[in-house]
């Protein structure tokens, strides 16, 4: 869309945080454009369609594993690529979304997205030699792994660029959300495409095609990074710290760097979650269609969850409190899938949890990305957002490999249908449920913090409203 076209589809908001005289109102008058839906929604289908190529083989791993001619651990490896590649590539992400701005990364990402998706499928496709195939299907999710930072870094920056202030929560929640969005899709799916192993290359075609009708509308619809005009207070004084800069300030900042060890040690679980309840699962005899059953619950309720925090703390601006309660109640959430899940016959209680895990644990995700921006301005979005993902990267690494570890083969079990490996993950699942649990405690007694962007909007309005004052009164209105 050109600039030209914001002047057919531009919408008024007032930002006004104290006394509505009319003079002020006329001063403080920002706008936001119809078109930030369409960015948003951009953004959302890109995060959606890497979700869903980074868990396509976590829901049906034991097919993969047989289709593929591999273990149960190097099918692990397809989804753990997306850690271990994010972890270098998030500071260049984060350097091209506050430097390069928007339209560039979401147009990389998108690119990399489809050669990803369609490389799997014709890795897959093609019945060459075991080695040759799964190296053809790790390219893929490599390619699908370099594009995650440039997607999933994005929500708060577009947040602060193209929304208004009582609006920033709610879009960075919906952008966030596509990401989950796209784990319950794939975990309803992949089970429903792979009845037996054979059909692997058919899901991963299912698989490659979103992807290239995102990158389509993501190169043609995207033609700038910013609307012509700012939404908000601090988007129209957006003067970012430099990226060094910016890091060396996330560095120093006692209550950020609580926060990026804690939630990304959350972060961590969830990945750890996703990625492993169809083999916790299939040891006490539950069915691959139930694991999809429970994860799409997880999702779900988190994502339920997100919209009712991300419509309160637009409202309250109670960003600290709600992640503090959230996280403690995902906690007890998590130990409880810890205990249910080595249980047999209780598809009840074991739904129940996944569910209550989702709503308290998923939800906390852009409430606490927010909360990042707020206790860092003026560091750059990106660059605040992207350190905690990194964090979350990197536990994620360390706990599934440290998980894995944990487990030991058993040498029978009358309830499994995981196929040939049978493990026991009692000692692992209880670990999970403890770092989950220390995380939590440790950002309830060590977190505090000052809102520091919504103190600087507060500022700038004051001082608006002061030099109306000292003019008697007149000021126009900013032109279009």
């Amino acid at each position: 869309m050109d600039d030209g076209d914001f002047s057919e589809t531009e919408e008024v908001s007032t930002t006004l945080l104290r006394k509505p005289n009319l003079e002020l109102r006329k001063l403080l008058l920002f706008k936001a454009y119809k078109t930030r839906w369409f960015v948003l929604l951009v953004l959302c289908l890109l995060n959606c369609s890497n979700a869903t190529i980074w868990i396509t083989f976590a829901p049906v791993a034991d097919q993969t594993a047989q289709y593929l001619r591999v273990s149960l651990d190097r099918v692990n490896y397809l989804s753990l690529v997306f850690m271990v590649v994010a972890i270098p590539l998030s500071f260049g992400a984060t350097w091209m979304l506050d430097t390069l701005g928007l339209r560039i990364t979401l147009i990389l990402g998108s690119w990399l997205n489809m050669f990803g998706a369609i490389i799997r499928y014709i890795g897959s496709a093609a019945r060459a030699d075991a080695e040759a195939q799964y190296g053809a299907v790790m390219l893929g999710q490599t390619l699908g792994a370099m594009a995650q930072p440039l997607m999933i870094f994005a929500p708060t920056k577009l947040a602060a660029l193209w929304f208004p202030d009582h609006q920033r929560a709610t879009a960075n929640m919906v952008a966030s959300m596509a990401n989950p969005l796209g784990i319950l899709l794939a975990n309803i799916i992949s089970p429903l495409v792979v009845r037996t192993s054979d059909q692997i290359p058919t899901l991963l075609l299912a698989y490659a095609i979103p992807p290239c009708i995102v990158c389509l509308l993501a190169t043609v619809g995207l033609r700038t990074s910013t609307p012509p005009t700012p939404p908000s207070a601090s988007a129209e004084s957006a003067g970012s710290e430099p990226f060094i800069q910016g890091i060396k300030l996330l560095l120093t900042n006692k209550a950020y760097l609580v926060l990026l060890l804690c939630f990304g040690s959350g972060i961590a679980v969830f990945t750890c979650f996703s990625t492993l309840l169809e083999q916790v699962l299939c040891v006490k005899g539950y069915t691959n269609d139930f694991a999809g059953l429970c994860g799409a619950l997880f999702i779900v309720f988190g994502i339920v969850g997100a919209g009712v925090l991300g419509l309160y703390v637009d409202k309250t601006r109670k960003f600290t409190e709600v992640t503090k309660v959230n996280m403690s109640l995902s906690a007890l959430a998590c130990v409880a899938f810890s205990v249910v899940s080595l249980m047999p016959q209780q598809k009840v209680a074991v739904a129940a949890v996944c569910s209550l895990f989702g709503f308290f644990g998923f939800s906390i995700y852009p409430v606490a990305m927010e909360l990042a921006v707020e206790s860092t301005y003026p560091v750059g979005e990106a660059t605040s957002a992207g350190l905690i993902f990194v964090s979350g990267q990197v536990l994620s690494v360390l706990y599934i490999l440290l998980l894995q570890a944990l487990t030991k083969r058993l040498t029978e079990s009358p309830l499994s249908t995981c196929g040939d490996a049978v493990l026991s993950w009692k000692l692992p699942m209880m670990v999970m449920g403890g770092l989950c649990a220390l995380s939590s405690c440790c950002f309830v007694l060590l977190f505090h913090t000052r809102y520091r962007r919504l103190e600087a909007e507060q500022q700038a309005e004051y001082q608006a409203e002061q030099r109306v004052t000292a003019s008697g009164g007149e000021c126009d209105a900013p032109s279009d």
